[in-house]
């Protein structure tokens, strides 16, 4: 897939959306998390190429940035769909609901792994949840009480580990990769660790941690340059980058299709899209969109999004997912909630 054309319908996207009409419209806006993003390029591009409707329009904005557009109300000047690498919060869901978004249906797509990578030939990071929370954190525990981050290098955390300057290159705070890190990193470390007292997901804001933006290519090309540094981004984008990068064990695992779909590897998630109902019949070619997209041919184990990163799920989920999408199944705030636990 071209890169200049996944770029313009980016650029068409960001047009469309501000341009904020609410008149009718005959294009699918679609916006939301830069990890689902080259997937849905994909089914987008091949969409446009393979029916009677305009190629959609779709940007990429973070998973949260997607969810508040979305969540904005029913009108034609709000996306039709967005993409998200985590599940919708409760606190999303309401808003939603607030502003009469009250009709949803999600579609998981399939998994993605979280992956902590350099460039290729630098330091070959082996690393524990554990010491991943110690680097980024804002506070750590010491003689019994959490006191502001003193590590500056790796092997002031662990002496196994190099003698490098901690400098970590990941998504901002609207991005689901951001969310999940924190979810599966962070949490679940700092649950266990004594001296937490409970999860802990504040990040340090020293410049130890550095916000990249939505676009985890720009983190490829950052640790590319800066050899000494690890980005946090999703497995799709590793695989993509396999002759220039390279990724970190987290707690003895390493990151790859297998690893990843049966869970073993510890920072795995699911991706979603999520389809705004209100607009079915409103904008043509929604329905067509959706199960072009949860097509085996798309999402299956030889589908065509498999070589371009993601990895699939297990044969009889994607049939439950299918039916979920064609009887345009209504998202509760239960089914929220148990997502959450």
């Amino acid at each position: 897939m071209s890169k200049l054309r996944t770029l313009g319908l980016a650029a068409a996207g960001a047009l469309a959306l501000t341009a904020g009409t609410a008149e009718a419209r005959d294009q699918i806006r679609i916006v939301g998390s830069s990890t689902v993003y080259p997937f849905a390029s994909y089914v987008v591009e091949e969409f446009g190429a393979t029916t009677d409707h305009p190629t959609p329009v779709i940007e990429s904005t973070g998973s949260g940035g997607g969810l508040k557009l979305f969540c904005a109300g029913n009108g034609m000047d709000t996306p039709d769909i967005t993409n998200a690498s985590r599940a919708i919060k409760v606190s999303e869901f309401k808003r939603c609901r607030d502003n009469d978004v009250t009709d949803i249906t999600q579609a998981k797509i399939g998994y993605d792994g979280i992956v902590l990578a350099n460039a290729k030939g630098a330091y070959d990071f082996e690393l524990t949840r554990e010491e991943v929370l110690l680097a980024v954190a804002a506070e750590v525990p010491q003689n019994g009480k959490l006191v502001k981050n003193p590590y500056e290098y790796w092997d002031d955390i662990d002496s196994r580990l190099p003698h490098q300057e901690i400098t970590l290159y990941g998504p901002p705070t609207t991005s689901g990769t951001r969310d999940a890190f924190e979810d599966l990193v962070m949490e679940a470390a700092s649950e266990d660790m004594a001296g937490y007292g409970g999860e802990y997901t504040k990040v340090r804001q020293d410049g130890a941690f550095v916000p990249a933006g939505e676009n985890d290519n720009l983190i490829v090309k950052k640790v590319r340059q800066d050899r000494e540094a690890l980005g946090i981004f999703g497995y799709s984008f590793l695989e993509e980058n396999r002759d220039r990068i390279q990724a970190a064990t987290v707690d003895g695992v390493v990151p790859n299709p297998d690893t990843i779909g049966s869970g073993e590897y510890p920072v795995s998630r699911s991706l979603f899209f999520y389809v705004k109902n209100s607009h079915r019949g409103k904008v043509p070619g929604i329905d067509e969109y959706v199960t072009l997209f949860m097509a085996e041919k798309m999402i299956g184990d030889l589908g065509y999004l498999k070589d371009e990163g993601l990895i699939p799920l297990p044969k009889e989920e994607r049939e439950e997912q299918r039916r979920i999408v064609e009887n345009h199944q209504k998202l509760t705030l239960d089914k929220v909630k148990a997502q959450k636990e």
